[in-house]
């Protein structure tokens, strides 16, 4: 059952009582709903907390110009409301950014990282591209997008297959304010230099996936990751792009589930 923080985030908490704490933190444009596929794995032997970001799905607007440390806020307040002291954060593409930010801010708060699908350094040339990009983001709203979006994120088998799921991403997608959609992807796409090899370092247990076909997110970026959290672990998904967490749940939750048992 959802429910309203004080802060105006739209959450639900399921799964076992009294469990070990995962959080699930979504991507832009995107809702809760994202890890539909993957509560029932995650709600076996654990507490699951599920939350739209500020500005997404049925939350509130956030409370000013967002940046990362928005939503590591976010996500503090809602933890603390909850009484909920550590947690393993679970975060695909931003929510891999946010969850990066809070482990910086936070890091007594964190178990565990799960990095999904996140970008990271791109090099100079190919960053103000990202981000020249994003500045135009407002013109037209997230439907000036979408349909490229789709091609990057599916592979053409799901694309042809999976038309009500598709339609349901982009009725998430379509349904974001326009500024605020185009406030969150100068985020995503600005966000990433705060986290380049963060002094100190974050030294948190992490399990790293991405897709082998994801052009945003790629293997090598994943690497980079790792290579700045010492012991953490990459996993790359084949065949597979930017959501493969949505086509195929099981590469992400059963990798995840034996990456947190083996830490436990």
């Amino acid at each position: 059952m959802k429910q309203t923080s004080r802060n105006g985030t739209v959450y639900s908490l399921t799964g076992k009582k009294d469990a070990d704490v995962i959080v699930l933190i979504h991507g832009l444009g995107l809702t809760r709903d994202t890890w539909a596929s993957h509560l029932s794995s995650y709600e076996q032997d654990h507490t699951v907390l599920n939350y739209d970001l500020y500005g997404h799905g049925e939350s509130a607007a956030p409370p000013e110009v967002p940046t990362l440390t928005t939503f590591s806020e976010q996500l503090r307040e809602l933890m603390d409301e909850l009484s909920i002291e550590t947690a393993a954060l679970i975060g695909f593409s931003l929510g891999g950014m946010i969850n990066r930010r809070f482990a910086i801010d936070y890091p007594a708060r964190v178990s565990a990282l799960g990095i999904l699908n996140s970008p990271h350094e791109r090099g100079d040339a190919a960053q103000r591209l990202v981000e020249e990009h994003a500045a135009k983001s407002d013109i037209g709203g997230p439907g000036a997008t979408i349909e490229a979006a789709l091609l990057r994120w599916f592979t053409p088998n799901f694309l042809e297959t999976r038309k009500p799921m598709l339609q349901m991403i982009k009725n998430w997608v379509m349904a974001n304010d326009h500024r605020i959609y185009a406030q969150c992807r100068m985020v995503l796409a600005n966000g990433v230099v705060e986290l380049i090899r963060p002094e100190p370092a974050i030294a948190i247990p992490s399990l790293i996936i991405t897709c082998e076909n994801d052009r945003g997110s790629t293997p090598a970026m994943s690497h980079a990751i790792a290579s700045e959290i010492g012991g953490s672990e990459v996993l790359i998904v084949p065949k597979l792009q930017h959501m493969g967490l949505v086509e195929r749940p099981e590469f992400f939750t059963q990798p995840i589930l034996s990456f947190l048992k083996a830490r436990s």
